[in-house]
Parts: structure tokens; sequence; C-alpha cells
């Protein structure tokens, strides 16, 4: 066994990332496939995400599309990364992962996020605004409520009461120090800016508090892991989502994936070429001996007990291939068939 694996797990989260040339529905069923293929790999959950308004992005109900992937895979762990809890009702989010948990019993993970839309007219489209972010502590001990029947109210969430559906907290700004009070598991990235990261792992360790979910810290760390057969090839494989977000930053939208080749073609003026230099640094990118490397760097310093893959790009074959080579790397090719 790789000591990779000895030391950590790992996931992946697919955001459903529309590319040109393609409909939203194609990018809905390309994440299904590719849970069907990282299952087949032996990584140990799916994770899929929730963005409202957003033309780059078809992931905009996270339970229901993680109830097309529970439908269409055998064995892998499936869930949300995350539900973003300010967004919804407690309740109704409690009686959607019960539904999940019921149909796909042992299989279903509920990660909650606290943002609330990416601009102003979406906030309003969903009725919400900046200051609800600041109840998700509430929100969420709500939610686990409903999980263990002690609303005050009366009422009862069906089916989700008395079912346990593990909670993780994306550590987004408090997250940390929120995921730590209320004992829950904790995912924070991403693996770009390792310092802010380290100083949330320490503060989320150090103030961790066991709860009825968790009896000690169990840390996620996200980021985009690129491998290919060259160093080159790994970086091209960075480059759709690094335009991407260069040009949301440049322009206020955030476009769907253009093909790499496209992309190394581009004129852009020399702001959007600085973010998009500084959107290709950072990651874990490169061949397998130098990935291997790094991932064990990254987990002594860390000391994270999973890590959860993010990468997206235009080329769907390509995104498959690195994580095939990921998986071998870490021991995890196989790891599906063994007891």
């Amino acid at each position: 066994m790789s000591s990779l694996t000895a030391s950590a797990r790992f996931s992946v989260l697919d955001r459903s990332r529309t590319r040109e040339g393609h409909t939203g529905s194609e990018a809905l069923r390309d994440t299904v496939r590719l849970a069907r293929e990282v299952e087949r790999l032996g990584y140990h959950r799916f994770w899929v995400s929730e963005h409202h308004g957003v033309p780059g992005v078809a992931g905009s109900a996270p339970t229901v599309l993680a109830a097309a992937v529970a439908g269409a895979t055998r064995s892998i762990r499936v869930g949300t990364g995350g539900v973003m809890l300010p967004n919804h009702r407690p309740l109704v989010v409690a009686e959607q992962f019960g539904v999940l948990e019921s149909l796909f019993p042992g299989r279903i993970d509920m990660g909650l996020g606290r943002s609330v839309g990416f601009t102003d007219g979406v906030r309003k489209a969903l009725g919400r605004d900046k200051d609800d972010a600041q109840d998700f502590a509430a929100q969420l001990d709500e939610l686990l409520g409903w999980f263990r029947g002690t609303s005050p109210t009366g009422v009862h969430a069906r089916p989700a009461e008395g079912l346990t559906v593990p909670p993780f907290v994306l550590a987004m700004g408090e997250g940390a120090t929120i995921a730590a009070r209320a004992g829950l598991p904790m995912v924070i990235g991403d693996l770009r800016g390792r310092d802010r990261m380290l100083r949330g792992i320490d503060h989320y360790r150090a103030h961790f508090r066991p709860s009825f979910w968790a009896s000690e810290p169990y840390v996620v760390i996200s980021g985009t892991i690129a491998v290919a057969a060259t160093a080159e090839e790994a970086r091209r494989l960075l480059a759709p989502e690094a335009w991407s977000m260069a040009y949301s930053r440049t322009h206020g939208t955030f476009p769907p994936l253009p093909p790499a080749e496209r992309v190394e073609g581009l004129r852009m003026s020399e702001k959007e070429r600085g973010f998009y230099v500084s959107g290709l640094d950072g990651h874990i990118a490169g061949t397998e001996e130098q990935v291997a490397h790094e991932l064990e760097t990254v987990l002594k310093e860390t000391a994270a007990q999973e890590v959860l893959v993010t990468t997206s790009t235009y080329d769907r074959e390509a995104l498959l291939d690195s994580y095939r080579r990921l998986a071998r790397i870490t021991g995890l090719e196989g790891a599906a068939a063994r007891p």
C-alpha cells in the first residue's frame, strides 16, 4: 500500500463545469460518468457543488444531482461540497438528506457551506442577502437538531429524524471556528494558500469540541491536483480553469471552460494575463513522481485525514487520466475491488 493512502483517504469534488460547445445537460451527465469511473478507481467519496446563475457551472441543485450520482454508483460515498445552508430552510435540507440516506443507506455525506450567492441579482432571486451568512452557526445547529429530533417546534423532519448523515463544514471565513465549536469534520482549502490553510487547521484542532457527530477532529484538505505524463501536459490541464477565473475577475462573469489550445492562443490584457498566470501557480501539478512528492509534503504538514480533489478542465478524458494516475501513485487503483 502506498504511504499516501496509509495516511489519508482520497476523494473527488466535481463542479459540473460547462464547456464551450457543450450544454449544461452534458456537463451534468459528465459528472455522473466521472463518478462511476472514480468509484472504479477506488476513491472514497464523490461530491457535487451548488452554484446559482453561473454560466460556467451546471450544478445548481446538489441534492438532486447527488441522487443521480448515488443511483448510478454502487459503493462510493456521495455528498455535497456543499449545500449552501443560508440559501435554504434547515428543515428542507434535513428532509432532502433524509430522503437520500433512506434511498442509499450508509453512503450519503452532508457537506455544508455558508456562501450566499455571488452577485446581488442572484441573492435577490434567492430571497437572501449577504448578512444571512452570519447566521450560519445557528442554521447549522437547527439543521442537526432535525436529525436528532430536538427541534422545539413540535414538528418532526421526515424521514431524516433518527438517521445519521455525516455533516461536514466547508471552512470559508469563520468556518473553522464554527466546525470546531460544533464538533464536526472540516473541509478546508485551497492548497494554494498553504500558510492560511495551516493556520485554519491549527485553530480548528485547538478549539475542537467532541460532539455526537465526531469524537475528534477530522480534516479534509481540498484543492486542484493535476497529474499527466509530463509537467507541461499537467500545466495545460490547469489552463482552462485559470483563464475562466481570470476572465471572471476582469469581466464580472464566470464563463464555460475553453479548450487549452484556444487559451494558449488568446490575446489578454496585462491585468487579465496577471490573473491567468496567478491561476496557474500554486496547485499540485506535474508528473506522477512530482505529485507524489508534493502530496507527501502537504500531508506531512497538515496531518489531514483526507484529500478532496477539485480539478476542473475542458478535456474530460485528460481529467480522467489525471485521476487514474493519481489513483496509481496513491495506491487507490483497484481498491474498489478489494475487501
